[in-house]
């Protein structure tokens, strides 16, 4: 199985579970989740990785700052260029399925603006290519800390609402982790 990780669940990670890693288990498993190609992290998660908490992902998991690291392992995924299959499809879906109720008032204009945003962020890249990965038949799934519920004001909905749409695969950080098996995990 193939994991788009957001920023949210990096986040929960390096706050939440790696200060009570005390045998680094975790750090290394997560590491060498990132070598094999198992953990997915996107260009657009890194950008937002450099300034959200002031850099605290980048600073704990400082492997991903390391050039040869990056090289090595391919990350982050270049994810700009990306078109969803079935694009015409997608855009159908976007234009009616994703918009939250806040996105019906604004005018053509603003709602294009709106979307055409909503492309560059790590949301919709990381649904971009979870669609493509499905579309291979790869067995993908999102990591994120989002909730179906609330839409934080935004035009479009949150990654779990657009995925449930799409038949993509999301779950929560502690969530992966209990499927994973063998990281034998000991907090202290």
């Amino acid at each position: 199985m193939k994991v788009i990780i957001d920023t949210s669940s990096l986040l929960s990670l390096v706050r939440y579970y790696l200060p009570f890693d005390q045998k680094t288990k975790l750090f290394d498993f997560i590491k060498s989740e990132f070598e094999n190609g198992n953990l997915i992290l996107i260009d657009a998660v890194y950008q937002e990785c450099e300034y959200t908490a002031q850099g605290l992902v980048l600073k704990t998991l400082n492997y991903l700052k390391e050039k040869e690291f990056k090289k090595d392992f391919k990350l982050p995924l270049k994810t700009k260029d990306l078109l969803p299959p079935s694009t015409k499809k997608f855009y159908n879906l976007l234009n009616d399925n994703f918009r939250t109720p806040l996105s019906r008032r604004l005018n053509d204009a603003e709602f294009e603006e709106r979307k055409k945003e909503f492309l560059e962020t790590a949301d919709a890249r990381m649904i971009i290519l979870a669609l493509i990965k499905k579309s291979k038949k790869e067995e993908i799934v999102i990591v994120t800390e989002e909730s179906e519920n609330g839409n934080d004001h935004k035009a479009f909905k949150k990654i779990p609402s657009i995925c449930k749409m799409l038949d993509i695969k999301v779950m929560t950080l502690p969530d992966l982790l209990k499927i994973y098996q063998g990281i034998d995990i000991e907090f202290k």
